[in-house]
């Protein structure tokens, strides 16, 4: 009897780190690229002219959701042009239960199109939806709600417009929140924000946009530093990908930048950050290009479409 109770007690000891992990939150990326998504609107150059030839898609627009499956709660982060796709790809991820809400929520980076345009989607000419909770910044609230198409939206309760402001916890459940964080962006319409969304076990960083490191009030290092995993903006990865734009007029941190500021950190660090909201200009969406190689020998990542972080 004694080595019976004995065996028990070590399978039990073996599993209890496990216990209960299949069911935590969890962080699904839905989307990857640029505002323009992969292929690209116009697009010649070899990055996209075979994508449009052979009619497939190199990547969407980028996106995450946020899921939990104890309560099948299911939340987005931006809201892109990719929306029915990736509506589709959570769907199947995460399938609504009978009589569940469509989306639990929606939060919102800011007002630039990539990243709030696929709200359209809710309205009465495709889904219909019923009070679907957006949540947004001050600006990107009066935004929607002054400006057509958006503004139908609201007055026909596709969508109810929650208020969010900076640093303010919002508590989806006994198990997550989520914090926006004001970032320095080129705010034409609305303020931009960034987001770190806390699990039970894990934390994430989310920054698809931004203008430069430097520009912001806050230290970079410190906040990656203080969670498991990050996705940040990877949007260039040098200055010669637009040769007949200027990039001052759409500024971003070069991936090539932020891996010399990230270099030195330690190892986990390093591997925690995931390059998002990628052009599809940038040799590093390509997994044979230099670009990639040395991003990937500096110890860090690319986002991937349907990749999995458990919170």
């Amino acid at each position: 009897m004694q080595a019976s109770l004995f065996i028990q007690f070590v399978i039990f000891a073996l599993f209890l780190p496990f216990a209960g992990t299949t069911q935590a939150p969890y962080i699904v990326v839905l989307g990857i690229t640029q505002d323009g998504g992969y292929p690209h609107a116009g697009c010649q150059r070899d990055c996209c002219s075979s994508l449009f030839a052979s009619r497939q898609k190199g990547a969407m627009v980028s996106c995450l959701a946020l899921v939990d499956p104890e309560t099948n709660q299911r939340w987005i982060f931006d809201c892109t042009p990719d929306f029915p796709q990736q509506l589709a790809l959570l769907d199947k991820q995460q399938p609504r239960s009978d009589g569940h809400a469509l989306l639990d929520g929606v939060f919102l980076t800011h007002a630039h199109i990539g990243h709030y345009s696929g709200l359209i989607h809710l309205g009465r000419e495709v889904i219909g939806a019923d009070s679907v909770p957006v949540h947004a910044m001050p600006r990107m609230k009066q935004f929607l709600n002054t400006n057509g198409p958006w503004d139908q939206l609201v007055k026909l309760e596709n969508i109810t417009l929650v208020d969010m402001h900076a640093d303010q916890v919002i508590r989806l459940n006994d198990r997550i929140e989520v914090v926006p964080i004001v970032v320095p962006h080129r705010d034409e319409y609305s303020e931009t924000v960034g987001f770190r969304i806390v699990g039970p076990n894990k934390s994430i960083l989310f920054v698809p946009d931004i203008d430069k490191w430097e520009k912001w009030d806050l230290y970079i290092e410190a906040l990656v530093e203080e969670v498991e995993r990050s996705y940040l903006d990877g949007t260039f990865y040098s200055e010669s990908e637009l040769p007949n734009r200027s990039i001052e007029e759409i500024p971003h941190p070069l991936i090539s930048e932020s891996i010399k500021k990230f270099i030195k950190m330690p190892d986990r660090v390093r591997d925690s950050i995931h390059f998002i909201h990628l052009n599809h200009t940038n040799p590093a969406l390509r997994k044979s290009t230099p670009a990639y190689k040395s991003l990937r020998r500096a110890g860090m990542h690319i986002a991937r479409e349907m990749d999995i972080f458990r919170l």
